[in-house]
This record gives C-alpha cells, sequence and structure tokens, in this order.
C-alpha cells in the first residue's frame, strides 16, 4: 500500500514524466501488468491514487478471465476507485497505467472526471491520450485531464513485446486442429 501524500500535489509540477512519484506509482502498475502476464492476459496494469487516501485501487487487464471486452485495467481500477470513494467523481485522483489508454478508457476518463492521467508505453494502434487521438485534452468535452506520458515506457513497452513474442512462439508451436 501507498503512503498518504503529505500535501496534494500541484498538477503542474506533475507534468514532468521524470517526477519521482510517477516512476514509484509506475512501479505499482507494474506490478499488475506483471500478474496481469501470468494469468495470460494482455500485460496491461493500472493504479489510481487519491492524493488524500493513497492508492485506492489497482487492476489488470482481465479480458480473457472475465470474457468481458471491457474488463481493461482501467475501466476495472476506475469502477474500484468509485467504489472505495462512494463517488463515480475521481477529481483529487490520478491514474497511472502502463499502456495508453484506448478511446473507451480515455472515454471514461473524462466521464471519471479524473485530473491527471500518466502511461507508460505509447500505442500507436490504439492510444487515444497522444498517439491517435488526445481524448482527455479535448476542449469540446466537459472535462479535461492533464496527460503524461512515457513514464517507465521501456519496462512498459518490454513487458508487452515479451508477452507477444511469447504468445506467437506458442502460436506456432501448437498443432494445428484439424476440421471435422
Amino acid at each position: 500500500m501507498f503512503p498518504l501524500i503529505d500535501q496534494i500535489p500541484d498538477l503542474k509540477t506533475l507534468s514532468d514524466a521524470r517526477h519521482p512519484l510517477h516512476a514509484l506509482l509506475m512501479e505499482i502498475a507494474l506490478e499488475e501488468a506483471r500478474a496481469a502476464y501470468a494469468e495470460d492476459e494482455v500485460p496491461v496494469g493500472a493504479v489510481i491514487v487519491s492524493w488524500e487516501k493513497g492508492v485506492i485501487a489497482r487492476a489488470h487487464n482481465q479480458r480473457e478471465q472475465l470474457q468481458d471486452p471491457t474488463a481493461h485495467a482501467e475501466m476495472l481500477a476506475i469502477t474500484q476507485a468509485a467504489s472505495a470513494l462512494q463517488s463515480w467523481r475521481l477529481e483529487g485522483c490520478a491514474l497511472y497505467v502502463t499502456l495508453e489508454p484506448c478511446p473507451m478508457c480515455a472515454g471514461a476518463i473524462v466521464q471519471a472526471r479524473l485530473p491527471l492521467v500518466v502511461f507508460g508505453a505509447f500505442d500507436s494502434k490504439a492510444g487515444a491520450c497522444q498517439s491517435l487521438y488526445s481524448i482527455p485534452q479535448d476542449p469540446r468535452l466537459n472535462h479535461r485531464a492533464m496527460v503524461v506520458g512515457g513514464v517507465r515506457e521501456a519496462e512498459c513497452q518490454e513487458l508487452l513485446r515479451d508477452f507477444f513474442r511469447q504468445r506467437r512462439r506458442s502460436s506456432r508451436t501448437e498443432p494445428e486442429q484439424k476440421l471435422s
């Protein structure tokens, strides 16, 4: 469990991806991503920290396990955090996630009123916070979040690369099933 933060940080001071708080909290997200990997899920982990209460949610992808297309780490963590705070408004919180959120998760970030999103690896195929779209910063929406990308990026990318490399290897070695 992450200790309580002595003082609510000024979001401007957290705009630097090298801020030591980001590295510390991303480690918890990486622990969740490793748990997903061990469960043969795409290794994405997420953590939500309340500036007043510390870590209030941690989750990893569970799409295969739950057979639920919405069971992304971010969605599960947002649900846990809302439950922990007994409020859907996560205004005094920050989301840390190992992979740039997709459009679904970026929409949930806006809906939950999260003011800060910190992610590790950029996602050139589905990233909706900086790579393909900038949903949390879209001025047409009723809420915007500051986004900081690239925190412990190499570690987050490597975990994903290893997972998909292993998956490709095992799919080549599995015998083909005959159609009956």
